[in-house]
């Protein structure tokens, strides 16, 4: 979740710097409307950050079993991933900046679907790399040749 908020505010930091620097050198012949913007995109952004985080938290999902990788994921239209272990071709692991300095990483599962990677995004660094080398260890003693 601490990566999801830093992710909103500085969204909202991007939005309502600009914002701020033509208010200081317009200072008092500011029109009202941008202070009113200025204020509504802080107060926007702030409601984001404090809401957003938690609902993804209750809606992302991912698990894996010796035959499949799930993830289900999405707000008004849930998505239900299933990738079959013998699907998998690749197994990758991402560290973003930010994820870099909260220490977390994000799996990608690359199979032979049309639909896509699957991605397990905002892991703690060890348990992404251990479950990267899970999946691998899997893959490689499955049966299949992934297509």
């Amino acid at each position: 979740m601490r990566w999801w908020r830093l992710r909103a505010l500085l969204t909202v930091l991007a939005l309502t710097v600009p914002q701020a620097v033509v208010l200081l050198v317009l200072a008092e012949d500011a029109p009202g409307w941008l202070v009113a913007t200025t204020v509504l995109t802080v107060l926007v952004g702030l409601a984001y950050g404090i809401t957003v985080p938690l609902l993804l938290y209750r809606i992302h999902r991912w698990e894996v079993t010796p035959e499949a990788v799930y993830t289900l994921s999405g707000w008004l239209v849930r998505e239900w991933r299933i990738a079959p272990i013998s699907r998998v071709q690749t197994v990758d692991t991402e560290h973003g900046p930010l994820q870099q300095l909260l220490k977390l990483a994000s799996v990608t599962v690359t199979t032979a679907s049309a639909r896509g990677p699957v991605k397990i995004r905002g892991l703690d660094e060890h348990a992404a790399v251990e479950l990267a080398r899970l999946l691998t260890e899997t893959t490689q003693a499955t049966p299949g040749d992934a297509t």
